[in-house]
Formats: structure tokens, sequence, C-alpha cells
């Protein structure tokens, strides 16, 4: 079966369908595959196709170049794009459909991580069901360094998976954790060598794809519901306003002055 190229708005953005594997490739390897409001529209595209497209079977997302998956949304349009809690709604709004379209998947999908999967790079990495990772790999949400608010559902993502001790360190540190310590608390499934990593993916990815898809559909949606059961949207509602005060603080134009002037932040509180 030959490869089939599912045209979309962005190059930023590759959507491939290979014998019954749909694969993402999150293309902007000279930042580091930085996610960008342009890929995350191209991610909605993407995810609405893949889920619409009865030859996929199952999904692969990966970062382009080898060296990083994605590190973090690219902080470079934040002074255009995401400056204050207003426009944080409008940019959140695009992003949101991007990851809500890969979270709501029906079908299994797969992360192949290589490099750094930081920030937004690792919200994605979070609504894959399976992760794989190299031993150079790199995971972390450095968002406590910038100043900006993590979104709730990436939180509640991080502490499902990792259990809430284990995502407070992540969160309040803000420090990058080694691919051994990320499969120690259940960050990732399997660490594979850089040489063998996509020819493993590629094998597991056959092995879902040959399996009976009403049987992976109805196991994906159950464990969903599994995850989920806690739920608090009132209690969203309030992390929501926290998140906008410090979209709208002057620590986070302080953490963007300093990330674009590469010198340490100096932060407030306010």
């Amino acid at each position: 079966m030959s490869v089939r190229r599912i045209a979309l708005r962005t190059p930023k953005i590759v959507a491939e369908i290979d014998g019954g594997v749909g694969w993402i490739t999150l293309n902007q390897p000279e930042r580091r595959n930085a996610v960008s409001l342009e890929m995350w529209e191209g991610l909605g595209d993407v995810a609405e196709a893949f889920e619409a497209d009865a030859d996929v079977r199952v999904v692969v997302i990966r970062g382009a170049g080898g060296r990083s998956f994605a590190a973090g949304a690219d902080i470079s349009e934040f002074e255009q794009r995401r400056a204050d809690a207003t426009q944080k709604r409008a940019y959140a709004e695009i992003a949101a459909r991007g990851q809500r379209g890969l979270a709501e998947l029906s079908k299994p999908l797969l992360a192949q991580v290589q490099g750094f999967c930081v920030g937004g790079g690792l919200a994605l990495a979070l609504s894959a069901d399976v992760r794989f990772a190299t031993p150079a790999s790199r995971f972390g949400i450095t968002a406590a360094k910038l100043g900006l608010g993590y979104e709730y559902a990436g939180v509640a993502a991080l502490a499902r998976l990792v259990g809430p001790s284990a995502a407070k360190d992540i969160l309040f540190s803000a420090r990058l954790l080694d691919a051994d310590e990320a499969l120690r608390i259940g960050l990732v499934n399997f660490i594979v060598d850089d040489a063998q990593l996509e020819a493993e993916v590629r094998a597991y990815a056959q092995r879902v794809a040959a399996n009976a898809p009403l049987t992976v559909h109805a196991a994906k949606a159950a464990l969903r519901v599994f995850e989920r059961y806690t739920a608090n949207p009132e209690g969203a509602a309030g992390i929501d306003r926290l998140v906008d005060g410090c979209f709208d603080s002057d620590d986070y134009r302080e953490g963007r002055r300093a990330f674009l002037a590469k010198r340490p932040p100096l932060f407030q509180g306010h």
C-alpha cells in the first residue's frame, strides 16, 4: 500500500497514511518543533481528517529532525499573539481545537519522542495513549520560568498519569526529567535506542492496527471515562481565573522580555 499524503494549510504539519497508520509530523525543526499557532490549526485539521478516515486504525505523532519532539509553544509569537489574558483566550481557542482533536481521537494515539518534550510539547505527548522515548529524551513543563499559567486540562492530564506528587515536582521545579525518571514515574511507556525507535514504533502501531477496531475503540472509550470521572467543572473555572491572572501579570511580561533578551527573569509576584 502506498503512502497517502493529507493536504493541509501549513507545511509545518505533515500528515500521511501508511498501512492503516496515520503519521503526524511536527515540522519546524529549525525551532526544535516549537508549536506555533499555525501548527495548532494544522493539528486540529489533521485530527479531524484522521478521525473521519476509516483507513486509519492508529495514529503516531512525532517531531521532525530527530533532535526534538516539541520544545514547547513557539514563545517568539507570544509578544504579538499571547501578550495578555484577552489574547490568551483567542490563542487558546485555536490551540484547544488542536489539543482536543488529538485528546479525543477514538483511535489509539502513540507519541514517538526524541529529544526535548517540553511545555506544550509535553501537553501533546500527554494526549497520546502510549509514549515511546529514547535515552536522550528530556521532559518538563517550564511555565514557572516564564510566568505563564499552565491550563487546567494539561495539569489534570499530567496528574492523572504520574500522580499529584510527581506532577507538583514537575510544575513547581520547572526542571527537566531524563528518560529513566520519566519511565519510572509512568510518563513514558518504553525507552528505545534512537537507531531502533521508528522501527519499534512502526511495529507496535501495526500490531495495534491489526487488532479488532471495535474492541480497541471500546477499550479506549472505557479508559477515557475511567480517567476523567473525577472532573469538576466548577473547580476548573476557578483555575481558569488564576491562569488568566498569570497572563495579565507583570511577571509574565518580565518573563517574555527576559526570554527574548536571553537573561534570567526577575519575578516580583504581581
